[in-house]
This record gives structure tokens, C-alpha cells and sequence, in this order.
């Protein structure tokens, strides 16, 4: 593919040094240990340790999100692999699952802020998910594992980036040092006019024409 002339944030397919959740539904094992299987092998190809793998499993997709937010909110983990296989049958109950795991994965993934890798496969019959399991298709368990790994990475690469003032915050302080406007220089002016306050203004001429008016009355009145 072509590069573009602007720099950008990529992650690195290298898991060295982070640790890493799979959850793994047991219904429809048949395809989902395929899948675990490959994900695993992805995680070690990348350069992850056995010891930094995690293993969860549940009863079917439907738990899938309750159990890799549980691991997510942690923080123990720099990424989480879902791995699941439904399977379309003669009733909605198919739709209702897929749209819960999805909606429930993705929530998971933005509330805790640690990448969810989506291996949950959605077939029509049981053909297609052989197919996605290490056939036809390649095996999604296996790419699940890069996505996750690349996430991670890029997830540490964009914390770790420094953090810069916007314009706005620029302009306020070239401001503040131009005119000397700061948290030191606010408090001498507020000092400055308080004195001025507590000072006594002299009273004007025709004031004190009307205070010897005054005095000399009451001094003839005597």
C-alpha cells in the first residue's frame, strides 16, 4: 500500500513483555478450541510467554463481555481476545445473542479503555464456521491475536506520547509574560488598592472654608 505523506501512530506486531486475556466460550467447542488454539499460537509467534497468557472460559457467547470486562477492569491485562462461535438456527434467538455480544464487547472495550479483540464468529450453518476455524478461510482465533497485539502496542505508543499546549494556552502565557499579568503581580495590585482604600482623602477648599465658618461662630457664640 501506498504511504502518506503525514506521520502516524501504528502499533507493532510485538507482544513482548504484555499480558494477554483470552475468553473463551465452551459451547460449539468443536470451533472455538480451533480458534484458542490458533490465538494462542499468534500471542507466542508474536513473542508473548506462555506465562503471560490467561485462559477464561464460559458457557457460551452470551457471557462472553461479563467476563472480559471482569478481566479488563483488572488491569492486569494489555489486551482481551473473545472467542465464540453462533450459529444461526430457525429462531430470532440468533439475532438477539449476536447484537448483545457485539454491543456488550464494544462497551466493554470503550468503558475500561483496554483493547477487546472480536473473535466471535457469526455463520449461517456450521460449514462456514469450519471454514473460519483453520479451512477455507484462514482462522479467525489466529487474527484476533494480531489485532490485540497491534492494539496493545499502539495503545503504549499513543500514552506515551508527549503532551503539548494547545494554541490557546500559548497565547495566554506569551499574554501573561508580555504584560506581567500573573498570580504574583495580581496579588501586589490587589494589595496596592486596598492601601489606597484604607488611606484618607484630604477634603477640598470649600470644605475647610465651611469648617472655619464653623469654628469661628462657635468660638463668638462663647
Amino acid at each position: 500500500m501506498p504511504e502518506t505523506a503525514f506521520p502516524a501512530l501504528e502499533g507493532k506486531l510485538d507482544a513482548t513483555g504484555r499480558r494477554f486475556a483470552i475468553v473463551v466460550a465452551r459451547f460449539n467447542a468443536f470451533i472455538t478450541e480451533r480458534l484458542l488454539l490458533s490465538a494462542c499460537d499468534g500471542l507466542l509467534r508474536c513473542g508473548a510467554r506462555r506465562e503471560d497468557i490467561d485462559i477464561a472460559r464460559v458457557p457460551g457467547a452470551f457471557e462472553i463481555p461479563s467476563a472480559a470486562r471482569t478481566l479488563a477492569l483488572t488491569g492486569k491485562y494489555d489486551a482481551i481476545i473473545c472467542i465464540g462461535c453462533l450459529l444461526r438456527g430457525d429462531t430470532a434467538h440468533y439475532d438477539v445473542i449476536v447484537n448483545e455480544v457485539t454491543r456488550g464487547i464494544g462497551q466493554s472495550a470503550q468503558e475500561t479503555g483496554v483493547p477487546h479483540a472480536f473473535g466471535v464468529l457469526t455463520c449461517e450453518n456450521l460449514e462456514q464456521a469450519i471454514d473460519r476455524a483453520g479451512l477455507k478461510m484462514g482462522n479467525k482465533g489466529f487474527e484476533a491475536a494480531l489485532a490485540a497485539v497491534e492494539m496493545a502496542s499502539l495503545k503504549r505508543a499513543i500514552s506515551s506520547q508527549p503532551l503539548r499546549l494547545s494554541a490557546q494556552g500559548k497565547l495566554k502565557t506569551n499574554f501573561s509574560e508580555k504584560h506581567g499579568v500573573g498570580r504574583r503581580t495580581l496579588r501586589q495590585n490587589q494589595g496596592r488598592l486596598s492601601d489606597v482604600g484604607q488611606k484618607q482623602i484630604p477634603p477640598s477648599r470649600s470644605a475647610r472654608r465651611r469648617n472655619e465658618k464653623s469654628m469661628k461662630k462657635m468660638k463668638r457664640s462663647k
